[in-house]
């Protein structure tokens, strides 16, 4: 495993554990300061900049418990640019999300996000 991948690794599982836990303050030195989120919903797009994001985070509350996510895929680039697949449950849902990461001042920062709801977790099947 590259230092590269291990360290987006690291970076993909403090993101999931943060979601879950809603950790604003994990996501405000993660996410760089040019940060965009976008929803994809069925009434079509919702898009957030890095303070709506906090405020989003911060206006919830965690769930408890270990955290509840995986982590599907993850690509990394040069060293510079990567791209991380996963999802992860802000109960009653599941959220699937792409996350884009790059390399900056030596440490890599969440960029963009888009994400959809995947399931919700209190249906039955």
């Amino acid at each position: 495993m590259s230092d590269a991948y291990a360290e987006v690794l690291a970076a993909a599982h403090a993101y999931g554990e943060a979601v879950y836990h809603a950790r604003p303050e994990v996501f405000e030195t993660l996410c760089h300061d040019r940060f965009n989120m976008t929803m994809v919903g069925p009434d079509g797009f919702t898009y957030w900049d890095k303070a709506g994001y906090l405020a989003r985070v911060s206006g919830r509350q965690g769930a408890e418990g270990e955290p509840s996510y995986e982590i599907l895929g993850i690509d990394v680039a040069g060293g510079e640019i990567a791209r991380v697949h996963l999802w992860v449950d802000v109960p009653p849902l599941r959220y699937e999300d792409h996350l884009g990461f790059v390399r900056e001042g030596g440490s890599w920062k969440l960029l963009t996000k888009v994400f959809r709801t995947m399931a919700r977790l209190d249906e039955r099947e």
